[in-house]
């Protein structure tokens, strides 16, 4: 059903490789970035982020040519981080950002989208360190996030968005609540996932009304609320819940997205709200129907919405 929205501000819809399948830049099961950035074009985004650093053209040049062909636009890079851990961290995150901030600010992208380290492997189910922090730590990850946002927008300017995300440090409601308040929002907010944050039970829209000066990007996603009680109380890794379907296409899974898209329209229309739908280890047929799919769903639900 069609949202009564009465308002002319609009949040610019957009995709991302993760929507394909991709986690890694070298994956012999995951899609070839050419056939990726054709069903990208296909499925009727215009807006895309730059996934893994190495899976698309790492060459400006290259690259900005290989998305003029397709009309597409660049919103975002990702890089990791693991600031709670010491001062040592810090060369690892910016060795990432000279990479990937610089390749996307010569494309004209304004934000880096900073995932923190996660406790427990995604990829071997190890469990790498203790779940929550202690004073001293949540001080370094604080004083780290601020550190690289002040600088990725002296050297680049790009804006920081942190992304809390499941087997974090940073995950439920109360744990973004004290990052936000120990960050400094010149150089630190959010990229507001709603898989994510749905993830550890987050109520989005009551995070987006209680912080919106701390809203600064959004990722798009529904989580499974059965397949999701399921990894909940069994304690299931995020990358088996994640192969079980937690992640799923909307309409099928909470929270809806309809209202999320109004309500930070609001805020500011020129935030960006990028499809993110975990759905590593897919067949590579499924990326387009889905991904087109949930395009139709996000402009069926709310007049919200625009591709450009």
């Amino acid at each position: 059903m069609t949202s009564s929205l009465a308002t002319t501000e609009q949040l610019r819809i957009g995709t991302a490789p993760d929507s394909w399948g991709v986690w890694f830049p070298n994956d012999p099961g995951q899609i070839p970035w050419e056939r990726f950035l054709d069903e990208v074009q296909t499925a009727g985004y215009h807006w895309l982020e730059l996934g893994p650093f190495g899976y698309l053209p790492t060459d400006p040049a290259q690259l900005e040519d290989e998305l003029a062909k397709r009309d597409l636009k660049l919103s975002a890079g990702t890089v990791f981080t693991g600031f709670h851990k010491g001062d040592d961290q810090w060369k690892r995150a910016w060795d990432q950002a000279l990479d990937v901030a610089g390749l996307v600010s010569k494309l004209g992208a304004e934000h880096l989208v900073v995932i923190p380290d996660l406790w427990r492997s995604d990829a071997t189910a190890e469990v790498l360190e203790a779940r929550t922090l202690d004073n001293e730590q949540w001080h370094k990850l604080a004083a780290g996030h601020d550190k690289l946002g002040k600088a990725l927008f002296e050297e680049f300017g790009i804006s920081q968005q942190f992304h809390s995300h499941a087997d974090s440090h940073v995950g439920t409601y109360r744990e973004v609540e004290r990052f936000l308040a120990e960050t400094n929002a010149q150089y630190t907010n959010l990229c507001l996932d709603t898989g994510h944050f749905a993830y550890y039970l987050g109520d989005n829209l009551k995070l987006i009304e209680a912080y919106p000066d701390r809203i600064g990007y959004l990722h798009l996603k529904q989580v499974e609320p059965h397949i999701l009680a399921e990894a909940l109380k069994n304690d299931l890794p995020f990358a088996e819940a994640v192969s079980r379907g937690v992640m799923c296409e909307p309409p099928l899974g909470v929270p809806e997205l309809g209202p999320i898209v109004e309500a930070v329209s609001r805020i500011n229309p020129e935030i960006f709200a990028i499809v993110e739908q975990d759905m590593y280890g897919c067949d590579i047929d499924n990326g387009l129907p889905i991904a087109t799919r949930t395009r139709e769903h996000i402009f069926g639900c709310t007049r919200a919405a625009r591709i450009r």
